[in-house]
Order: structure tokens, then sequence, then C-alpha cells
């Protein structure tokens, strides 16, 4: 079953086949404005936690207000969930939904070398941006919006300067994947990390992602919209910050776009 962006019946977990995650829904649209902006207008209706699919994005957003080309092809998708934690922790999934990402891709293409985790929230693929997360607090929801670069990248010349390459996942590995198929790929792998944050908390998805965090130990820069600071990449801590190391000492950042 697909919905139009005119409305219908939310998926049932138990219609996704066995490897669909229990206690999740599930919604698939052919062409609509935003996930994250049907995530907002599903809020009032929703009784557990729902994934929103698009083939297609109208008016697709990133982290700033920032414009995210989503041509079929691609994957736009939405999780939503009542958010039950502090502002703080909720925001802690930013790095659960890292991890899942990481995972469903080594599950789709078979390389386990090729993927890396760029804080806060990018996942690279041979060095290249092939995928983006984008958090957001919506009255006492939280959305996780994930885009993924599957068939296509932009151009380097809709990228700011300094930023990462865009890639894609056929172009850099040769495999074709469908949005839906790597959304029953995420989903499963997103339920066991959550379980798993909700369980034992962020320490053991902290450690899980910087075993796989890109340039971890070596000299980054973290700009924000006022100032910049260079320096070597020493850890994320406990409440998800960057730490860099400087000729200062080290210095937490808690929000920032990183520059290699």
């Amino acid at each position: 079953m697909r919905e139009g962006a005119s409305g219908g019946d939310i998926f049932k977990p138990e219609k996704q086949g066995a490897s669909w995650p229990d206690g999740y829904g599930r919604l698939v649209f052919e062409s609509i404005d935003s996930t994250l902006s049907e995530a907002a207008r599903r809020a009032p209706e929703l009784t557990g936690p729902l994934w929103i699919l698009a083939e297609e994005q109208t008016a697709a957003r990133g982290r700033r207000g920032r414009s995210w080309a989503t041509p079929k092809g691609n994957f736009a998708g939405t999780l939503m969930m009542r958010r039950v934690e502090a502002p703080g922790i909720a925001a802690l999934r930013s790095f659960v939904a890292s991890l899942a990402l990481r995972r469903a891709f080594v599950r789709v293409t078979g390389d386990e070398g090729a993927f890396a985790l760029k804080w806060p929230n990018d996942v690279l693929l041979n060095g290249g941006k092939v995928a983006g997360i984008l958090l957001e607090t919506i009255g006492d929801h939280l959305a996780i919006g994930i885009g993924v670069n599957l068939a296509h990248a932009p151009g380097a010349d809709q990228v700011e300067a300094g930023a990462l390459r865009p890639v894609s996942v056929i172009g850099e590995t040769g495999i074709s994947v469908s949005p839906a198929a790597f959304l029953d790929a995420l989903a499963g792998e997103y339920a066991v990390l959550e379980t798993q944050f909700q369980t034992f908390g962020f320490a053991p998805i902290r450690t899980a992602w910087l075993a796989h965090a890109a340039r971890l130990g070596e000299v980054i820069v973290a700009r924000t919209m006022r100032d910049e600071t260079r320096g070597i990449f020493e850890d994320v801590d406990e409440h998800g910050s960057l730490i860099l190391r400087t000729p200062k000492g080290r210095v937490p950042i808690t929000a920032a776009d990183v520059f290699f």
C-alpha cells in the first residue's frame, strides 16, 4: 500500500514482513513537500514510532533551513516518535541514527570499511558525504529526518565552499538500492540500537560511534556563524559534544559545522 499526498491509512507494522521491527509504523508517499513536515502533521494522531518515506520531496530542508535536493531514487525519510526524555538526552538520537545508517549501508553493500561517521550528523562513503540527519522537536515529539544519496549526488557547485564532496551509493559502489529496501534495512538496525539506548543509555552508543568516527585524532575545524575552532578531534563526551584539543586546552563544541 502506498499513499499519495492527500492522506490515508498508516501502514501497520505486522504488514511489513518478518524483517520489519515490531511496534514501528510505516507510511510511504509518492511525492510530498517534506517528510519532516508530514511528521509534524501526523504528531497529534501518533500512537507509536512511525517511519515516513517519500519517493520525492518538493520542499525538503536541511540544517539551518538549507535546501536539500531529493530527486527520485534517493532516500528521504523521517522517524517520528514521542519524546519522553529531556531535550538534551533526546538529541543524542542523532548518534543512534548515525550508527543505524552505517549498519544499514554495510548490510546493503557488504562493505564494512567504506563508511565512516562525521560529527555531528553525517555519514561518509569513501570520504564523501552520502547521508545527513536533521533532528527537530515538535511539541512532545522528536522527528529524525534522514536524507541518503542512493542514486544521485548533488554537484560540487551545490554545496558550500570547503564542504565534503557529495557522493551516491550507486556512484561509489555500483550497487542499486531502492528507497523502500533501504528503509527496511535502516528501520531494523535503528530499532535494535533504540532498544540499546533506552536500556543502557548513551555510553555504548558513544563507544560504537567513536569506533567509526572520521578523522578521530586528526586536526579538524569546527565552524559556527560567529567563529571557528581548530584542533585535534580527541573525543565526543557524554553529552554528545565534540572535544577538540587546542593550544588553549580541551574545547567542547556543542554545535558547529565540521571541516576537514
